[in-house]
This record gives structure tokens, C-alpha cells and sequence, in this order.
């Protein structure tokens, strides 16, 4: 659909000086002068307000005669690894105990320049830290299975017990033995319609879902490190996997409800608090003063507030569908503009 109201195209403008990332999904800017449509975040110079048509979805656009562009490829979910990024990943994931080095890279026609700028960008780190990671965390789990300091360093690709140490107690915090007691959160990145997200789980379950750009994601990371003993580490196990499959499956509107493991460390109200959320229907929402009466605290609306703001598992714990009193949208920890995507989305699909 093609947006006509001012006020929110004057909205929509904004957010695409900013290069607003919550955005993304929301709507798509055409360029009339160029003939292309682009996501919010686009890095091609901003053009100007007279020439921008916003449209709802990107078939509107491609119905209308743009084509997308090829430097945000807006088509594509947002952040979609390129391939020959995908193909760097792959090399990593062939035997994460051997480093790839430049040359490698250059060897299977990659750039490396290309390779460590996609990675500090989307993933906040280098090339060579993205694998250090997945070789620490393959040691680590070595370690929690009996296996000698040694031996762990020496199968994880490293010459000297020094070398393993020191790159151990950086990523990690501790020394391999001071480490023992710890537990493991693996961390992966996904893209969505909506932007990227991170996915973190336990042995036990999933324990977090979140947009990459929300704030104060770090504390978050620091609490639940803190809340569970443990490190968090780059990699992927079964309960990371499915829950990249059922999130795939929501956002094609094929997938109502969720059922894969949590695992989330909290004080007694605010589990049940989530429990509740998890009650709400998909294409359904609530208020907290509903949600409060249901599990007979009527007097607890701002304490189960507080609770809401505290879920660190986006679209699984629907925090999403509990709305104001008066039908208005309340604050939502990754942004209003994809609250309001994922009401639309559930409403046409339930």
C-alpha cells in the first residue's frame, strides 16, 4: 500500500536520516528519480523528501514499477549474509581447529577486506575473533567433559599451552581451570523481515531472543551471564536450531504458537508473569490489568509492567501483544514501529 498520510510519511523520513534499524520491515522507500526502493537503513546517500514514495510491503513497490536496489537488496530478509560471506562461514565451520587465513580466503576467491568488514559490522567482531570463539568454545566444552588442559588446547588448534590461555581468559574471563564451575550460553545471529536478532540457549532451553539494536543489550548479556553462571559463546546447539526454524516459520505466518525449551533465570513473579504472556492467543492481545486479574493479583498491574520489561525473549514470550487499556500501544523494548509489524502480521495470519 502506498502511504498518503503526512504526518506519517514526515515520520518515515525521519527515520530514514536516522537509518533507524526498528524500522526495518515496517515500510520501504521508493526513489522516483531513480527508479529503486530500499530498506530505511540503506547506506546510499538520502534522497530528498519530494522524491520518496513509502509503500507498506515490497511487492507495492515492485507492483508500482521499482526495481530494488543492489546495495540494501531490500527483497531479501534485512542483513541476509552475501555468499561469499556464507562461503567464508563455511570454511570456518569445514574444521573450526584450523585457522583461515587470508590467503585461504583470496585461494577461494573471496576478499578478505570484505570478509572482516561484514564481520565487525553485523557480528562486532573480526574475521579472526569469530573463529578464535568457535575454537575456544569447542575447548571449553572439551574441558567441561574431563578432558586434560593439554589435550583441549592442542585439539582446538593451538601450538602452545601459553597461546591457549591467554586467548582463553580473554574471551572467556577466567583461566581454563577457574572456568570449570561455568556454564555455557551459546549466542548465534539470525536476520528476520524486521532485522537481525541474536539467539541464546543453554543445555536447558532458549534464553534469549532479541533485536541486535536494542538497548541495553549488553547489561542484558552481563545479567544473564551473572543470573546463570555462565560465559556466553559463540555457536549453536539443538535448541538454537529449532528455534531458528520455528522463527522462520512465525514470520511466514505459517507457525501460531512455539514449542521449544526455556530455560529463564528469574524471581518467582516474574515467571509467572511470562507464563501469562505465553497465555495470550497469537493474533490476540491484552492489557496488564487482564493479565493481572487472571492470575488473581489485581492490585499488581505495575509489578507485572515491570515483569513484561524484563522478558528477554522477544515474539516466543509475546510481551508484543499486551497493549494500553485505551487500545493504544504501550512501550516495547524493541521498538513500536515492529510492535505494531508483529500485530499486523498476527492479525492477518491467525
Amino acid at each position: 500500500m502506498l502511504i498518503h498520510d503526512q504526518r506519517k510519511r514526515e515520520e518515515y523520513y525521519e527515520a530514514v536520516q536516522k537509518k533507524n534499524s526498528q524500522y526495518i520491515g515496517t515500510f520501504f522507500l521508493a526513489v522516483k528519480t531513480t527508479g529503486i526502493f530500499c530498506i530505511p537503513t540503506c547506506r546510499a546517500r538520502t534522497p530528498k523528501f519530494e522524491n520518496i514514495e513509502f509503500f507498506t510491503l515490497s511487492k507495492d513497490a515492485l507492483q508500482n514499477g521499482y526495481r530494488p536496489c543492489k546495495i540494501c537488496k531490500p527483497t531479501n530478509h534485512a542483513y541476509e549474509p552475501p555468499k561469499d560471506i556464507q562461503k567464508a562461514i563455511e570454511l570456518v565451520n569445514q574444521n573450526i581447529f584450523e585457522k583461515v587465513s587470508d590467503y585461504q580466503l583470496k585461494e577461494n576467491g573471496l576478499q578478505p577486506e570484505k570478509v572482516r568488514r561484514w564481520f565487525k559490522k553485523h557480528h562486532g567482531m573480526t574475521f579472526q575473533a569469530y573463529q578464535r570463539m568457535l575454537r575456544i568454545n569447542s575447548a571449553f566444552q572439551d574441558l567441561k567433559k574431563g578432558k586434560q588442559v593439554t589435550d583441549s588446547a592442542f585439539n582446538s588448534g593451538y601450538n602452545s599451552l601459553s597461546g591457549f590461555g591467554y586467548t582463553f581468559k580473554v574471551l572467556v574471563g577466567d583461566s581454563p581451570k577457574e572456568s570449570l564451575n561455568k556454564s555455557v550460553i551459546l549466542i548465534t545471529r539470525i536476520t528476520t523481515p524486521l532485522g537481525p536478532m541474536f539467539i541464546c540457549a543453554s543445555d536447558d532451553g532458549i534464553c534469549l531472543v532479541e533485536f541486535t539494536d536494542r538497548k541495553m543489550l549488553e547489561t542484558e548479556f552481563r545479567d544473564l551471564q551473572k543470573k546463570m553462571n555462565a560465559i556466553i559463546l559463540q555457536g549453536e546447539n539443538e535448541h538454537i536450531k529449532t528455534c531458528k526454524k520455528q522463527l522462520n516459520e512465525y514470520f511466514k505466518g505459517s507457525r501460531k504458537s512455539f514449542d521449544i525449551p526455556l530455560d529463564l533465570p528469574g524471581p518467582p513473579f516474574q515467571q509467572l508473569t511470562w507464563k501469562e504472556l505465553q497465555n495470550i492467543p497469537f493474533g490476540a492481545t491484552s492489557t496488564y490489568q487482564e493479565m493481572a486479574k487472571k492470575i488473581g493479583k489485581e492490585t499488581a498491574v505495575r509489578a507485572m509492567a515491570n515483569a513484561n520489561g524484563h522478558n528477554r525473549v522477544a515474539i516466543i514470550v509475546p510481551c508484543h501483544r499486551v497493549i494500553g487499556k485505551d487500545g493504544s500501544l504501550t512501550g516495547y523494548g524493541g521498538g513500536l514501529q515492529r510492535k505494531q509489524w508483529l500485530l499486523d502480521h498476527e492479525s492477518k495470519n491467525k
